[in-house]
């Protein structure tokens, strides 16, 4: 039977892996360490390490694959295929080489486009009609190796990165498993190799991204509060206070005011920006929890007219 090592950490490498694990043999899971997380500095352990523990499997969470004793330990396992799905480090080459089948990794757009550790914020981002996953050979540059296999999907106009994780987790997981995988080890695929990467990398997010720059159009904003749900988050600040905008909707009207002003609309408050109105649909204050633009109206009087930051 094939040997599987399976490398991820997030919630997409969990749904990669739950379409594996009853198909295939799992000789061993390798995660990212348990890290301190939230305002209690609580250990968190990721998604794909408590999806094995779950069910029974072998995990590994080395904090350098480029350690000896790390490659040591996947050495042992002896893997006919390392499969990866956003494991989040970049594999050295001496185990790119390790597997007979090769390592190969599940990416979550449809490459070239959207190379880089975000795809899924970064295709909300630039309006794409659709995305989709890649199952590619690795090879030493990120992301640019042949591919196996590809599925699209469409993104719709209220999708956020969390709601598309869903979406793609589930396709890649069914494209390997069911398709790409046995075709592959039964020699009946040929790789076909990535043209020029048409848009830039997609880097890892940071914090600050969230910050709201009303300047900027409503259409925009409205997509950057989609992208980065449910991390960083975008974000603005009344007064002192961090201000959550977790959904909102562009409004192609335009208005005096200065960018950033907030203003109403019958029940509903919106904000001028560079460009049209951004429509908030549902915000949270800092230290409290998320409520309809409604509801925060009339608990907060004093917000519309305000200036956000």
């Amino acid at each position: 039977m094939t040997r599987i090592v399976f490398m991820g950490t997030p919630r997409f490498g969990e749904l990669v892996l739950s379409a594996l694990i009853d198909r295939y043999e799992i000789v061993a899971v390798v995660s990212q360490p348990d890290r301190q997380a939230g305002r209690g500095r609580q250990v968190r352990t990721s998604a794909v390490t408590a999806f094995a523990l779950q069910h029974g499997l072998s995990v590994l969470q080395p904090p350098a694959l480029r350690q000896p004793v790390a490659l040591q330990m996947l050495v042992d396992l002896r893997p006919d295929v390392i499969v990866v799905a956003a494991y989040g480090k970049v594999l050295p080459a001496s185990l790119l080489a390790l597997p007979r089948y090769g390592c190969l990794n599940v990416h979550a757009s449809l490459l070239p486009r959207h190379r880089g550790a975000a795809p899924i914020p970064a295709a909300i981002l630039a309006g794409d009609a659709q995305t989709g996953v890649s199952i590619i050979i690795m090879a030493e540059e990120v992301d640019s190796g042949p591919i196996l296999g590809q599925a699209s999907v469409r993104i719709a106009e209220d999708d956020t990165t969390a709601s598309l994780t869903e979406k793609l987790g589930q396709l890649g997981g069914k494209l390997l498993a069911n398709d790409t995988l046995p075709r592959w080890l039964a020699g009946a695929i040929t790789p076909v190799q990535q043209g020029a990467s048409p848009t830039p990398y997609a880097r890892q997010l940071r914090r600050e991204d969230g910050c709201i720059v009303w300047s900027e159009s409503a259409e925009l904003i409205a997509r950057r509060c989609r992208a980065f749900y449910p991390w960083p988050g975008a974000f603005s600040h009344w007064g002192d206070r961090e201000l959550k905008v977790l959904r909102a909707h562009p409004q192609k009207v335009e208005r005096s005011e200065l960018a950033g002003t907030v203003v109403q609309l019958g029940t509903q408050a919106a904000v001028v920006t560079g460009s049209g109105l951004l429509v908030l649909d549902e915000v949270q204050l800092a230290g409290k929890r998320p409520l309809s633009a409604a509801e925060f109206l009339r608990g907060q009087r004093a917000f519309v007219g305000s200036v956000l930051s």
